[in-house]
């Protein structure tokens, strides 16, 4: 019997990645040595202080459900943590904890986006915010973006791409696939833009922490009136503990529980115990040393992927991502990407994965293999480019 499925999950597309992903490991079970560049999850594993807290509160018995908006506790060590970083200071009552940064985006869209009315995006971005969108029956306004905006939303561009229809606009800093950051300034002119249109700003802070030569400002301080996204995942290095938060508005935060009573009733218990030890300075102190290997990674990647011919026009200075222009040899990011995984084993991830804007010429590296991978990797995709034929695949 042919079965019926909702138009919402038809409208939903897959990652291109993950098909390249499962051939990847196809090729690793044959015996091949494959170098992943495709998926954005860093090499580290969680730090020790992290773990030894969580297995502490298993220890303890702490399994059981916590309250729809997080530990106590865990919401406190996160508004000091905003005092010691950003000079912030934030009513722990404002902040959610959620499961991963996905939860947090699914909050702030069930809270604000009504079917039919959207947020503006740009494009190339982090695929599952329009998905996450089409979930809750509302809708992604792609605005393209390039070099010259440095691939992020700007008050002349949410005036130009406005509508009836509009609600707000998310953005990231630092931004996935490109790695851009906003400045202060930037975040604070795009929301006096959204909020003279009566719109909220959503912004993902999600790899905050992970920034080179710079500190990436938090809207917060500019804008206490925005949502804000963030996760343990990346600069804390908890991802499959899947553990975020949301900052809002304080008159959003009664409707913002129900939603999370309703969707999820709570994080996971033992994550959030484990969380509470990544605001140590032992911990830190790990984290800012995995940050500085993070920014010899890029600073070796970067001049190598643009000396075999690669366009990277504007220079990460967040995250770890590459987000570079293949249009010298062709305009078929997916095929291109294939090419490297079956002759030289190397997985990146094609641009057609984060939106609709020349997506076909631009794939995202991932530097999260240590150096000499990195170096292999380089040395393969050299070798993978005098054998490349995009008229050929």
């Amino acid at each position: 019997m042919a079965m019926s499925y909702s138009a919402r999950s038809r409208a939903i597309e897959p990652f291109h990645v993950m098909a390249l992903l499962a051939r990847a490991n196809q090729l690793q079970a044959l015996g091949h040595d494959v170098i992943h560049l495709e998926i954005g999850e860093p090499d580290f594993t969680t730090a020790t202080p992290i773990v030894a807290a969580g297995q502490a509160a298993l220890a303890a018995g702490h399994t059981r459900y916590t309250a729809a908006r997080g530990l106590p506790q865990l919401r406190e060590a996160i508004a000091r943590f905003y005092a010691r970083r950003y000079r912030l200071t934030i009513d722990p009552e404002r902040i959610l904890i959620t499961p991963g940064g996905s939860g947090a985006l699914l909050l702030a869209a069930s809270l604000l986006v009504d079917p039919g009315r959207h947020w503006l995006l740009a494009d190339p971005g982090y695929p599952c915010n329009r998905h996450f969108l089409r979930l809750v029956e509302g809708g992604a306004q792609l605005v393209p973006v390039g070099p010259e905006q440095r691939y992020q939303l700007t008050p002349e561009l949410v005036a130009q791409h406005w509508m009836t229809e509009s609600v707000g606009a998310l953005v990231a800093s630092p931004a996935n696939p490109t790695g851009t950051l906003l400045r202060r300034a930037e975040l604070a002119a795009l929301a006096a833009a959204l909020h003279a249109r009566g719109g909220h700003l959503v912004v993902d802070e999600i790899y905050h922490g992970l920034t080179y030569g710079v500190d990436a400002s938090s809207v917060l301080e500019v804008d206490d009136d925005a949502f804000v996204l963030n996760s343990f995942s990346k600069y804390f290095g908890m991802t499959g503990w899947r553990l975020g938060w949301l900052v809002a508005p304080e008159a959003a935060v009664p409707e913002l529980e129900k939603l999370a009573q309703n969707l999820y009733i709570s994080a996971s218990t033992v994550a959030q115990h484990a969380a509470l030890a990544c605001f140590s300075d032992e911990t830190l102190a790990i984290l800012e040393e995995r940050r500085a290997e993070f920014a010899r990674r890029r600073d070796y990647l970067l001049p190598a992927l643009r000396e075999l011919g690669f366009r990277i026009a504007v220079e990460p200075e967040g995250a770890f991502y590459l987000y570079a222009d293949i249009g010298a040899f062709g305009e078929d990011s997916f095929a291109f990407c294939r090419h490297f995984l079956e002759s030289e084993f190397v997985a990146i991830t094609p641009g057609i994965d984060f939106g609709r804007h020349l997506a076909g010429r631009h794939v995202r590296f991932a530097y999260t293999q240590s150096l000499p991978r990195l170096e292999q990797a380089v040395e393969r995709i050299a070798r993978g480019l005098r054998s490349w034929q995009p008229d050929a695949v």
